[in-house]
């Protein structure tokens, strides 16, 4: 794989985990009566935004895990 299609593939793949983590977090949030955009930063605004950012660490997280698990299967395999 060339150096160029490797470096497309990791953003495109840390974008897509990134943002589809904050939006399963963002959803989490509004499943639990959470208004991130509330007025003002009240503890529920908070904890909102705490979800998107954790669900968003956890998409870009799961992102690298699948592309290091192709890269080894891509290696191993040929």
């Amino acid at each position: 794989m060339s150096a160029a299609r490797r470096l497309l593939l990791e953003g495109a793949s840390d974008a897509v985990g990134f943002v589809a983590g904050a939006l399963a977090g963002y959803g989490t949030a509004l499943l639990l009566g959470l208004d991130l955009f509330a007025e003002g930063y009240g503890a529920a605004s908070v904890a909102g935004i705490a979800l998107v950012g954790l669900g968003g660490g956890l998409g870009l997280n799961l992102a690298r895990r699948w592309r290091n698990a192709r890269a080894s299967r891509m290696g191993a395999g040929g």
